[in-house]
């Protein structure tokens, strides 16, 4: 048996027969878009962030995934024979099981692979709105914080080391309006600012 979430020995053997397993470490760039996806990522252990770049580099951060969740726009893209769109960056030391493409619909006969598939895609729809309903309906300071909660959620620490110039990156706008909101924050008590880091209370 690979993970503990397919119980399905079938399911199970099959995987471990075609499927591959590596691990991955900390900020390694899995996917870039444009690149052939050749594989749907689980993950088993680690955390791997997921974001949306642009034609000209600028970024959007979307989500992260956790043990024993997969993206599913990886499964979108193979299922489709997209070519990614996404990008994905390792956030902690990850192990990832690589489900080949050409497995991908071919496993829709085990009712568990089916449950996941479609478990991923829900849960991942609920991620983007949330993202979607930020970015169109809530300020700039809401959305630095939930793009920090979220971070510190899965480095697994308040502390994170990081940049101001990372931050307005991947939240699409300008490092000046960045460290304004987290001066603000800080006079706040909402975190501290140090050199390249920013501890949440």
């Amino acid at each position: 048996m690979i993970h503990p979430i397919f119980t399905d020995p079938l399911l199970a053997a099959e995987l471990n027969r075609y499927a591959r397993t590596k691990q991955i470490p900390r900020d390694t760039i899995m996917m870039s878009p444009g690149d052939e996806v050749l594989f749907v990522p689980v993950v088993l252990k680690g955390v791997l962030r997921i974001v949306r770049q642009n034609d000209e580099g600028r970024e959007v951060f979307l989500y992260h995934l956790y043990p024993g969740q997969s993206c599913a726009m990886a499964i979108n893209c193979c299922q489709g024979r997209k070519k990614s769109s996404i990008k994905a960056i390792v956030e902690e030391d990850a192990e990832i099981m690589q489900v080949p493409v050409n497995m991908v619909d071919e496993l829709f006969k085990y009712p568990e692979w089916k449950a996941f598939v479609n478990n991923t895609y829900s849960q991942r729809f609920t991620e983007l709105l949330d993202v979607i309903d930020l970015i169109a309906f809530s300020n700039m300071d809401k959305q630095v914080l939930h793009y920090l909660q979220e971070r510190a959620r899965a480095a697994g620490t308040k502390a994170l080391y990081i940049t101001h110039q990372n931050i307005a990156d991947e939240l699409h706008t300008h490092r000046e309006a960045v460290s304004r909101l987290l001066r603000t924050m800080e006079q706040k008590n909402i975190l501290k600012l140090g050199r390249n880091t920013i501890e949440l209370f």
